[in-house]
């Protein structure tokens, strides 16, 4: 089962005198076989899992492999890719996601990072083949959310993601956000099998979460480091979140 809990964090920086109210949360958290994990995960967000915009219920899910040859492995990926608002452009780029990162690209691979890590790649398994997500000169991803198909900005209750090789208990983090206040950050376990892969997903019943930091590791998959414990190089693969919507 999920962990329940309540935590206290930190208030915006512009509410000076302003009290600090707790934030009650559900933390799902593994590593190994992660099905029992995110069967509660998804059962959390709320069914049916959404294709087409024009949804007020359920969740969404993103797992790269929609993104095609051209914008696969070279360092050209859109962040808005999920939120495109083209008309013309199929119902499954509107999922609402935008993802940017303070580093210099974001890269999508579908031979596990294996042309810029070639000795580590058999260690960024994906979860649902074949295509992984990685920022490049960074570890940070920002994630915010729009309302699909559209640029009007939306929150969520909760969100997800799947680490691929975590070696280090404090390398990896996700981050929420509602405004400028923090409602915390969630450490993904170390992977505790070959195939690798950890999971982190929390759920704010009484908050709006409008942005996800994702730390993933704490040293760039492209900053020529060898992976290990002390340069804990991590990839993702699927995300999952309620429907973003304006509330």
């Amino acid at each position: 089962m999920g962990l329940a809990g309540i935590a206290l964090v930190s208030a915006c920086k512009d509410c000076k005198d302003e009290p600090t109210p707790p934030v009650r949360f559900t933390l799902v958290s593994g590593s190994g076989d992660l099905s029992g994990k995110l069967t509660e995960f998804r059962a959390l967000l709320g069914d049916p899992l959404n294709l087409t915009p024009d949804q007020t219920t359920g969740r969404r899910e993103v797992n790269w492999d929609g993104v095609p040859a051209t914008l696969t492995n070279p360092n050209v990926f859109p962040g808005d890719f999920f939120n495109s608002t083209d008309p013309a452009v199929a119902a499954g780029r509107k999922r609402g996601l935008v993802s940017t990162t303070p580093g210099t690209d974001l890269r999508v691979s579908n031979i596990d990072f294996t042309d810029v890590v070639a000795s580590e790649g058999n260690q960024f398994n994906a979860f649902s083949p074949p295509r992984t997500f990685a920022p490049f000169g960074s570890t940070i991803t920002e994630n915010t959310f729009r309302v699909p198909g559209t640029n009007i900005e939306a929150t969520v209750k909760g969100f997800g993601v799947i680490f691929s090789d975590v070696d280090n208990a404090n390398s990896t983090t996700v981050e929420f956000f509602e405004g400028n206040k923090s409602l915390g950050t969630f450490k993904a376990p170390v992977r505790t099998d070959d195939a690798g892969f950890s999971f982190v997903g929390v759920l704010f019943p009484d908050n709006k979460v409008s942005k996800v930091v994702v730390k993933s590791g704490n040293a760039a998959v492209n900053s020529g480091l060898a992976d290990s414990w002390q340069n804990d190089l991590v990839v993702m693969d699927d995300f999952f979140y309620d429907e973003p919507k304006v509330n």
